[in-house]
């Protein structure tokens, strides 16, 4: 059983810790993997209220972050274990994510590291690359077009 649950303050370790571990596979097959530059990055950027931690069977196995802006909702972070992958949590994310989306009839933005798996997961899910930037390729979803 799949739940979300807001993250507090004392989580922001490991939620560090869990970003690390899912973003290592990818960043290491362009050369720029560096663990303290991962976290780092994450831990400067936290912001509470956007947060919130994926449970299955109780544990915490990943978490997410929506970014609420003018005219979109940003979908700055999804990240799971590598023990919770393959169990349709990515994609129950994202559909609780268009949900919100669509009953505020804004679309959703967000990038995923070139050639990283991601990035079919999110076609697959309705996101259209709109555009490249540096290492990232920027995906949006509109409700109009699912």
């Amino acid at each position: 059983m799949a739940s979300f649950l807001a993250a507090k303050p004392a989580d922001a370790e490991a939620l560090a810790d869990i970003r690390t571990e899912a973003m290592q596979p990818s960043l290491e097959a362009i050369g720029r993997f560096h663990p303290v530059r991962v976290r780092e990055r994450f831990l400067s950027s936290f912001i509470l209220e956007d947060t919130q931690l994926i449970l299955h069977d109780s544990e915490m196995v990943g978490f997410f972050v929506v970014r609420t802006r003018k005219d979109h909702l940003l979908l700055d972070h999804l990240y799971l274990k590598a023990s919770a992958l393959r169990l349709g949590l990515g994609q129950r994310v994202v559909r609780h994510v268009q949900n919100i989306a669509g009953k505020a009839n804004i679309p959703i933005k967000l990038m995923a590291l070139k050639n990283s798996a991601a990035n079919e997961f999110y076609k697959s899910l309705g996101f259209t690359r709109v555009a490249e930037e540096g290492f990232d390729n920027c995906y949006e979803w509109h409700p109009s077009e699912s």
